[in-house]
């Protein structure tokens, strides 16, 4: 008999449960559990050999775990994979390019393999090709395709049965600015449609624009899961509850930064105050009112501040700060 999790007001459209894959000796994931909610995009991310691929396809059913479990939509990936499939969609990092396959066949065929019929399968095309902007491209064959190309009809064919769930692996990889912008809009737009996506991918800046959280792991361990500012407060050790309103300032003055560091300290108004590279940060309320009223002040005292701005936490300091550079 099949197992699936017990509902739940919001039950998570992904559901990784303590997953451990070995590869010989290795232990490519280890006890990995995290969860993604419907609607919601989370980045993947960790370095080489992390174990982010195998979890992915773990998820998709090409592989399977040698302990714990993994459920799409309340669907064990064990124990019900037909389920799986038809609500998920799964774009690889790479795949194959089949010689004088056109594009509109390569879709046909995947429509047809999950038993789309007659108007149904016509209708599921055409919105993989308007959504993909690729009606100018039915007749090519897909092995003359650029790699920006190659990527909208994977993706296309990963949307042809209108699933739930995407799972991108490195979908940006390898492509040209406007491709990876475009590629961008178009996962957007899959979130405002309700569908729940887990991307991996290395061009860090662009993954924190479009998600909502993500989840980091190394040697095949989950180090973190959150928005970018929960893990960099954590990272930080900053945990306490009157640190959850706080954000990164960063103040530029003429002349001596340490001036400014000494008389920041010197009222109390500010937390982890440090002079770094002739730039003052310190954490401060996340309170446009209270930053307004720092900044008279600073000027009333005679400092000469030059710029006066809140530091937006980057994924790349997050990464860095979480990770040790550890491979296996």
């Amino acid at each position: 008999m099949s197992q699936t999790i017990a509902p739940t007001l919001k039950q998570p459209a992904i559901q990784i449960n303590r997953l451990t894959r070995y590869f010989g000796p290795t232990r490519a994931v280890n006890q990995l559990s995290f969860s993604v909610m419907p609607g919601e995009v989370v980045g993947f991310i960790g370095p080489n050999g992390a174990g982010k691929t195998t979890t992915m396809r773990i998820l998709s059913t090409l592989d399977e775990p040698d302990e714990g479990d993994a459920y799409v939509d309340g669907f064990s990936v064990i124990n019900d994979p037909d389920q799986v499939r038809f609500r998920l969609g799964f774009v690889p990092d790479a795949y194959g390019a089949y010689p004088a396959v056109t594009c509109i066949e390569y879709l046909d065929f995947f429509a047809r393999s999950y038993g789309l019929k007659g108007r149904q399968r016509i209708e599921a095309i055409e919105h993989v090709l308007d959504f993909t902007h690729m009606h100018h491209m039915t007749d090519k064959p897909m092995n003359g395709l650029s790699k920006g190309m190659k990527q909208r009809l994977c993706l296309g064919r990963a949307l042809i049965h209108d699933p739930t769930v995407l799972i991108l692996d490195e979908p940006a990889a390898g492509l040209d600015p406007r491709a990876r912008i475009e590629l961008k809009e178009m996962i957007v737009d899959l979130a405002k449609q309700g569908k729940s996506l887990l991307i991996s991918s290395h061009i860090l800046s662009e993954l924190a624009e479009m998600c909502d959280r993500v989840a980091i792991i190394e040697r095949g361990e989950l180090l973190a899961s959150g928005t970018v500012d929960e893990i960099l407060r954590k990272s930080t050790g900053l945990v306490e509850d009157h640190h959850a309103n706080l954000v990164s300032v960063a103040v530029e003055v003429t002349g001596d930064p340490n001036v400014a560091a000494t008389w920041l300290q010197e009222q109390s108004v500010a937390q982890a105050i440090q002079n770094k590279n002739g730039i003052v940060e310190f954490l401060f309320e996340d309170l446009a009112e209270a930053r307004q009223q720092l900044l008279r002040r600073m000027v009333d005292a005679g400092l000469p501040v030059c710029s006066f701005s809140v530091k937006r936490r980057s994924l790349e300091e997050v990464f860095m700060n979480v990770t040790r550079g550890n491979v296996q």
